[in-house]
């Protein structure tokens, strides 16, 4: 029986019309559409976008599940929590709210989900250390103290390569070699006013103080990649930022655990675990950990 990890309460279907809003111009707001129901007709309401456009995840016309804000202060009616993503005949629920993740995240450690991270004694969310607050810090059951930071995978393709690049070889790779489900999740990737920028200096900033951790202390130092789609069949820090793809590999040959949760959404808004080995390509091979 498949392990459930969450459920989003009360879910609704909808699409988005514009994002900035046309109501709201920051980009976190958009205007979507909920989907008529034999109880209530079709409506316009303003949604909270927390991954932005999320890479296309999220943008104009695009299908989404949604969750209610029950909130006075709120902006926003609702939050957007999944892409309908389709291709083809295939259709894929991909989780695109990053704080969903540290809750699953939460709910892989009650459930023993996370590998050689089972049993754990105690653990605390958000903890500040050097200059960062990670996700997660606790004891393991040997006693040892860890300290963990999620990062949310929503993203996935047959190739890993900047846009230009990705264009040019998805356009000559022969479709029959396109399979839906054996793709490559990859970590980052987003708006960028040069391609030499960096992705998300947050995200290199955690891993250079994790392994600053490993180095200095006898804490475990652990990132783990949140893969919220079932379609990927291996996982990799992108070739999109050759930057922080280097900080990951320099932070795992010097004692930083780098771990994948793979998990699978439905139409209903649950969640359930799939693997917690999907291979890691680090460098040109699956690392073993």
């Amino acid at each position: 029986m498949s392990t459930v990890l969450y459920q989003i309460p009360e879910p609704v279907q909808g699409t988005i019309v514009k994002r900035p809003s046309q109501h709201c111009k920051t980009p976190y707001m958009a205007d979507a559409i909920i989907n008529s129901s034999s109880d209530e007709p079709s409506q316009e309401i303003l949604a909270h976008t927390p991954s932005l456009g999320c890479c296309g995840l999220a943008e104009k016309d695009c299908n989404v599940i949604l969750s209610k804000i029950d909130s006075k202060t709120a902006k926003s009616s609702h939050r957007v929590e999944l892409s309908i993503h389709q291709e083809g005949p295939h259709q894929e629920i991909i989780g695109i709210n990053p704080k969903l993740s540290e809750t699953i995240a939460e709910r892989c450690l009650e459930y023993n989900c996370i590998e050689n991270l089972c049993n754990v004694q105690s653990y605390k969310r958000e903890v500040t250390l050097l200059n960062s607050r990670f996700d997660f810090v606790g004891i393991d059951e040997n006693g040892r103290e860890f300290v963990m930071e999620i990062k949310s995978v929503p993203l996935a393709d047959y190739v890993d390569a900047p846009k230009k690049e990705k264009k040019k070889l998805l356009k000559e790779m022969p479709e029959d070699q396109k399979d839906f489900n054996n793709k490559i999740a990859y970590f980052p990737d987003g708006y960028r006013k040069n391609s030499t920028d960096l992705v998300s200096p947050r995200a290199l900033k955690h891993i250079q103080e994790l392994q600053e951790l490993a180095e200095t202390t006898d804490k475990r130092c652990i990132l783990c990649f949140m893969i919220q789609r079932a379609d990927a069949t291996s996982f990799q820090p992108s070739n999109i930022d050759t930057l922080y793809k280097h900080a990951v590999q320099t932070a795992w040959k010097n004692g930083v655990e780098i771990k994948t949760v793979q998990v699978k959404w439905d139409e209903t808004g649950r969640c359930v675990f799939v693997r917690n080995d999907l291979p890691i390509n680090l460098f040109d091979k699956p690392t073993s950990r």
